[in-house]
C-alpha cells in the first residue's frame, strides 16, 4: 500500500484552515472556505494555489530538442529559450500518455511539468524512447526539489509586482523568467490552468513557505485567496481545460478532444503521427464537447448522454457547478454521428436535455 505524501506546505495549508482530501498518492487542499468564493475570487481578483504534487523533469543534452520533437505532437525545437509550449504526449495509436508543458531553459536544456498521477509512467517513458532512439540526451526527475505554486486571477501581476518581483509586469504570455529570491533562484512563468492570467512559480522547498506569506501579504489588499482542488476544477472545466484521466486518456486523442491545434503534422515525425494522420483524413468516431443543463443537478462522471430516441450515445467526462453561469456544467465523449442530435442525459430516470457550448463558459 502507498503511503500518502504530504506537500512540503501542508502545516501552512492547516494552520489556514485548509480542508484536506486524498487526491492519488497526495494529501491536498481541497478547500479553505468554500469552492464557490475561492472560485469567484479568481474570476474577479486572485487564488494562490498549491499544486506541488505535479512532476517536474529535466531533459538536457545536445540532442534534447530532437528527443522532445519526437516524443511530443507539438513543436519543441522551434521555441525559443525563454518560452513555455503546451502540449499532449501521445502512444503510437494516437491516444494521449499524458499532457504536459514544456519550459525551454536554454539551447539544451529543457524542463517539464507532467500531471502527478502520471510521474512513474511518463519518466519510463521518456527513457524507453531515447534508449531506443539512441539519442544523446539526459532526463533527470527532480519532483520532490520543487514547491509549485499558481497565483490566478486578473490581479496576479499587481500582487506579485506587490511582492517584490517587478519584471513580471513585461513577461508574455507562454514565457518564463528567472528570478533570486531568498538566495534561490525561481522559475516564474506566465501560465495557468484557470482561463484567466496567471503564473506558475517554481521554487525550491527552502523558500517556498517565506514565498507563500509573502505573496499572501502582498495580496491582501487585491483580494487574493487561498485556493484548493474543488476551485481549480471547476474554473478549469468552466474554461474548457482538459483534465488528464477526463477530456484526455489513453482512449482520447488530442484530435478528439478538439487540441487539433497542438498537433504540428508539419514536423517530419513524431509519436502517434500516422495514427493521428488517418484520424484527421478519415474522420472520428467520438468527439468531446462541453454544455451546460437548465436546473440544479450536475451530471458527474460516466452519466449517460442519450438522443431522441432514448439511445445511449455518449457519455460525461467531467460535470460540475459553474459559478459563473450558476448551472451545472459538463463535458461528455460523444459518437461523431450523433453531434447534429438532440442531446440530453439520463440522471436516474430523470431526463434533462443538454445545450453545448463553447468554451470559455464563464464568457457566455
Amino acid at each position: 500500500m502507498t503511503d500518502t505524501h504530504l506537500l512540503p506546505l501542508h502545516n501552512f495549508h492547516a494552520s489556514n484552515g485548509a480542508r484536506f482530501v486524498p487526491f492519488g498518492d497526495w494529501e491536498m487542499p481541497v478547500q479553505y472556505t468554500s469552492i464557490l468564493e475561492e472560485h469567484k475570487a479568481v474570476r474577479k481578483a486572485a487564488g494562490l494555489f498549491d499544486v506541488s504534487h505535479m512532476g517536474e523533469f529535466y531533459v538536457f543534452g545536445p540532442q534534447a530538442a530532437e528527443f522532445l520533437d519526437k516524443l511530443l505532437v507539438n513543436s519543441i525545437a522551434v521555441s525559443a529559450p525563454g518560452r513555455a509550449v503546451y502540449s499532449p504526449m501521445c502512444s503510437r495509436n494516437g491516444g494521449v500518455i499524458d499532457d504536459l508543458i514544456v519550459y525551454r531553459l536554454s539551447s539544451e536544456t529543457f524542463l517539464i511539468c507532467v500531471n502527478a498521477s502520471n510521474v512513474e509512467k511518463d519518466y519510463g517513458w521518456f527513457h524507453q524512447q531515447a534508449e531506443r532512439w539512441g539519442l544523446e540526451v539526459e532526463i533527470q526527475d527532480q519532483s520532490e526539489e520543487y514547491v509549485l505554486l499558481a497565483l490566478q486571477g486578473p490581479k496576479a501581476a499587481l500582487i506579485l509586482q506587490a511582492a517584490g518581483f517587478k519584471s513580471v509586469s513585461k513577461l508574455a504570455r507562454f514565457s518564463h523568467i528567472f528570478v533570486s529570491f531568498m538566495g534561490v533562484k525561481c522559475l516564474i512563468a506566465r501560465t495557468g490552468y484557470t482561463g484567466e492570467d496567471g503564473f506558475e512559480i517554481y521554487t525550491p522547498i527552502a523558500a517556498a513557505l517565506e514565498l507563500a506569506e509573502q505573496l499572501m501579504q502582498a495580496g491582501g489588499d487585491y483580494g487574493l485567496k487561498l485556493c484548493g482542488l474543488g476551485a481549480r476544477d471547476s474554473l478549469r472545466l468552466e474554461a474548457g481545460l482538459p483534465l488528464y484521466g477526463h477530456e484526455l486518456s489513453d482512449q482520447i486523442s488530442p484530435l478528439q478532444a478538439g487540441l487539433e491545434w497542438t498537433v504540428k503534422f508539419e514536423k517530419k515525425d513524431f509519436i502517434g503521427k500516422n495514427a493521428l494522420s488517418e484520424q484527421l483524413q478519415e474522420g472520428f468516431l467520438r468527439q468531446v464537447i462541453y454544455f451546460k443543463l437548465n436546473g440544479r443537478r450536475i451530471a458527474r462522471e460516466g452519466t449517460a448522454i442519450i438522443n431522441d430516441s432514448g439511445v445511449r450515445v455518449g457519455e460525461v467526462l467531467s460535470g460540475t457547478k459553474s459559478p459563473i453561469l450558476d448551472c451545472p456544467i459538463g463535458s461528455a465523449l460523444i459518437d461523431s454521428h450523433a453531434l447534429t442530435d438532440n442531446l440530453a442525459v439520463d440522471l436516474r430516470g430523470h431526463v434533462i436535455s443538454i445545450q453545448r457550448v463553447i468554451p470559455p463558459m464563464q464568457k457566455l
